[in-house]
């Protein structure tokens, strides 16, 4: 792929809405390329994750639970942020990713995205504000099921 086309593919995924040309080149510069044939493994549940994945080409499926009966979490495109947190924070793969089909995915690194936070903070501090209102949300959603929670 090339550089403009992983700018194209960087400008589909949401959280990078706010990113301009510019910004998005430095992304795509500091992308790594990863290509997986169809059930190849890119990431196990529980492993430390130290970079997000955008797919590019092909399919990649979230799963949980044991190898030998994964539960589908979902399936996902072209333009899919995996692994959002770990670019931020320090965390574990809440699920395994496989793909499904060939795919090419291009990995970005927890520094690298640090590095784009420095150099742009206007959208560091939209990010921020994504975040806060994310977790608002979550938050107001959890405490309206409460109810189902108690014995």
């Amino acid at each position: 792929m090339s550089l403009q086309s992983d700018i194209a593919v960087l400008r589909s995924v949401t959280l990078f809405d706010d990113l301009d040309d510019d910004a998005l080149r430095l992304l795509a510069f500091g992308a790594d390329h990863r290509r997986f044939p169809a059930g190849d493994t890119i990431f196990r549940e529980s492993a430390i994750a130290d970079a997000g994945f955008v797919v590019a080409d092909g399919t990649v499926t979230l799963s949980t639970g044991s190898p030998d009966k994964p539960k589908i979490v979902g399936a996902y495109g072209p333009g899919t942020l995996l692994g959002e947190m770990a670019l931020i924070t320090d965390t574990r793969r809440p699920a395994t990713a496989r793909a499904e089909t060939q795919c090419d995915l291009l990995r970005i690194g927890r520094a690298h995205f640090r590095r784009l936070l420095e150099e742009y903070p206007n959208f560091a501090a939209g990010l921020e504000a994504r975040l806060r209102d994310r977790f608002i949300q979550m938050t107001r959603q959890l405490a309206a099921m409460q109810d189902r929670f108690v014995d």
